[in-house]
């Protein structure tokens, strides 16, 4: 599975928005990696951020 595969399955799962740090370790991939993901999720507009430093999925 790809990295923004699994980066979006966590956010989908969460109730809450969360931090970079713990997105990676729910994933099971190196926090770069997910840093890497969640830029381009966000730039396809899968996900969104409601407040600094936090990611949710849409």
């Amino acid at each position: 599975m790809e990295t923004q595969e699994k980066v979006l399955q966590v956010l989908k799962a969460s109730e809450k928005p969360l931090k970079p740090g713990e997105i990676a370790e729910l994933a099971g991939v190196a926090r770069e990696d997910a840093d890497k993901a969640i830029k381009q999720l966000k730039k396809s507009e899968l996900i969104f951020s409601p407040k600094a430093c936090f990611y949710s999925a849409k």
